[in-house]
């Protein structure tokens, strides 16, 4: 049932965000939070603006909110505050419906073609281009641990798109492996500590609720093993192949970590809390 209370909604700003521009971003959240039909146990909202000319889309408006205990992220760059936070806006409102309808019909059921509902190619993510920070000013300054789901294949998958990211760190309840799986254009990849031999990932699997939950597009198993690096070297590894994160096996704790680009030019890390 929708409550009528306006959360509370924490807030952040990088850089030089005008005061409306914060008030307009809470506004839209709260508004839309209000009539949210499970309770909004936290929001926050951050708001960075580039300094540099350079950056083509220098705004990026984030919300991250705590639905009932179901995480929801949405993200949005633009040439102006405004623009990133409407966009924004637009891609919360849509994963809050997502997250309204029974979960377990959602995943459970192939999509139908109407307004707003669960398919790859619906709400395509855009990554704003990170900030370009020299390459001596970077540094690893977000360090994420946490116990990683323990998930199949196609529930990571419906994750991925509730929560908007390139890519989810999870553990796969099949194999017991550390595991990612991120976008391609052909569906998904999966990419495993040490990959099994399953090709391709069912699309239909076995779910604790009553029906299973099924994706609309292919998961297809990486048959190469996940790279066994220390930090330093898989930052290295990342800039050498252009890639905007990198899967890889840490060589001290020898469990699966992620590092990735941030928004800001620096560097984020991922990796799962000790047992």
């Amino acid at each position: 049932m929708a409550g009528t209370q306006a959360p509370r909604v924490r807030t952040h700003t990088r850089g030089d965000v005008p005061r409306e521009s914060l008030d307009l971003a809470v506004q839209r959240v709260r508004s839309l939070l209000r009539v949210a039909p499970e309770p909004v146990l936290s929001a926050r909202v951050d708001l960075m603006l580039a300094a540099d000319p350079a950056v083509a889309q220098p705004a990026i408006a984030q919300a991250n909110i705590d639905l009932g205990g179901r995480l929801i992220h949405a993200q949005a760059a633009g040439e102006t505050m405004r623009e990133a936070i409407e966009r924004m806006t637009a891609r919360l409102r849509v994963r809050v419906e997502r997250a309204a309808r029974n979960w377990a019909a959602i995943r459970g059921r192939q999509p139908v073609a109407g307004p707003h509902e669960w398919r790859h190619q619906s709400l395509p993510a855009i990554r704003p281009p990170y900030y370009p920070r020299p390459a001596e000013e970077r540094g690893v300054v977000r360090h994420r641990s946490y116990a990683l789901a323990r998930q199949t294949a196609a529930e990571a998958a419906a994750d991925l798109e509730l929560l908007g990211y390139e890519f989810h760190l999870f553990t796969d309840r099949v194999t017991n492996e550390d595991s990612v799986i991120y976008r391609t254009p052909e569906g998904y990849t999966l990419a495993q500590a040490r990959p099994r031999p399953r090709h391709p990932v069912p699309v239909s699997e076995p779910n604790t609720a009553s029906e299973p939950i099924t994706v609309s597009e292919p998961i297809t198993v990486s048959e190469h093993p996940a790279p066994k690096l220390s930090q330093r070297q898989a930052v290295d590894r990342m800039e050498a192949l252009g890639q905007p994160f990198l899967f890889f096996v840490n060589r001290h704790t020898r469990r699966g970590n992620v590092i990735y680009h941030r928004y800001d030019g620096h560097y984020g890390l991922i990796t799962p809390a000790a047992p």
